[in-house]
């Protein structure tokens, strides 16, 4: 299991953003893109976002949430379902805080001006509960076997499926 999750971090290390995607209110899901954080203690995956959005409210109705993670460059993808907790916690956002956070807070003047201080900042912890990836072979691999499966009709093989079901933490 613990080989299983240094994978996971190991896939989703190099990928910048992440969909995640909410169940709206009225039942409908909705997805949008945001940045991975660092890792840190109290959540599985971190995310930073600005204190009234719709994405908050979302998780106030229903806490569950899917991540999918996609590298254009050999195809390989992750996808994570578990829970999210909103958390307001300064010493947190402190320990997380990146100065590219203060792009998406406008300086409207002190407090709020884009620091950790900054009191539109909340954070969106996420404790997986299951999550699957595509481990991608060689490039020139995965396009053989693409040509392989056209011509033969079979489906290609593009790589290792590795599966984490309810990761044990420490």
């Amino acid at each position: 299991m613990k080989n299983e999750l240094q994978e996971f971090y190991a896939a989703i290390e190099s990928i910048e953003t992440a969909m995640m995607t909410t169940r709206r209110a009225d039942g409908h899901l909705r997805s949008r893109a945001m940045a991975n954080q660092k890792r840190a203690a109290g959540a599985d995956l971190w995310f930073v976002c600005r204190d009234g959005s719709a994405k908050l409210a979302d998780i106030g109705n229903d806490e569950h949430i899917n991540l999918s993670y996609y590298r254009d460059g050999n195809r390989e993808w992750v996808s994570v379902s578990g829970t999210a907790v909103i958390s307001r916690d300064r010493d947190k956002i402190r320990e997380l805080y990146a100065p590219d956070w203060s792009l998406w807070f406008d300086k409207e003047g002190d407090p709020r001006n884009g620091t950790p201080e900054d009191p539109r900042m909340v954070l969106i912890g996420v404790t997986v509960h299951a999550a699957e990836h595509l481990d991608v072979k060689a490039k020139p691999v995965v396009l053989f076997e693409l040509v392989k499966g056209w011509v033969t009709g079979e489906e290609p093989e593009m790589g290792e499926m590795h599966k984490l079901v309810e990761p044990r933490r420490p």
